[in-house]
């Protein structure tokens, strides 16, 4: 068996200058597309019930009471994971109600765990940093990476409005330190 070298990277005018291997960024694209295709069989709801873990309903607010800017609290979908609910007052994904601006999100960074209660910054409408390692969540973009250590977005409490209560109905993302959202611990 012969073995040959691997260049990463063609540096010789001749090649373009283009790469001779897949870039990470192909290759998770690629990845992405592949896992999509397999999921052809099934509905596109299907897929996507996969990425959200559903639970009874439970009433944690309502919409006439919140003020923009000031988290409330609540525990979902056990009585030890901890979460923010807070009008952002601005547009955000999975937000619900007149503006799309209420959203809740899971209070435990997804990097180690650490506690991210009393982090939330209304100016910016991020959560953190974490005082582990000072990761900053986007709480108007699903609750994705700004800064730090972490790589997973937060899991994000699916809310629904039912005139003016609001109902954590589910969960997006996997809670930190759980090994199935069902399962619990």
């Amino acid at each position: 068996m012969t073995t040959h070298p691997i260049h990463l990277h063609h540096d010789d005018p001749a090649h373009g200058g283009e790469r001779a291997c897949m870039s990470r960024r192909s290759f998770l694209l690629a990845g992405g597309a592949m896992v999509t295709l397999a999921s052809l069989p099934g509905t596109a709801v299907a897929a996507l019930k996969a990425l959200k873990a559903d639970y009874p309903a439970v009433k944690i607010g309502k919409l006439s009471r919140l003020k923009t800017g000031e988290p409330l609290e609540f525990a979902y979908p056990y009585p030890d994971v901890n979460n923010i609910l807070v009008k952002l007052g601005a547009e955000a994904g999975g937000g619900v109600g007149p503006q799309a601006d209420v959203v809740a999100f899971n209070q435990q960074c997804t990097h180690m765990g650490g506690p991210l209660q009393g982090t939330y910054k209304a100016k910016h409408q991020a959560l953190g940093p974490c005082p582990l390692h000072l990761t900053t969540f986007d709480l108007t973009r699903h609750g994705m990476v700004i800064s730090g250590h972490a790589t997973e977005s937060l899991p994000q409490i699916v809310l629904e409005v039912r005139g003016d209560d609001i109902y954590a109905v589910g969960v997006q993302g996997l809670i930190y330190g759980y090994s199935s959202n069902r399962a619990g611990r």
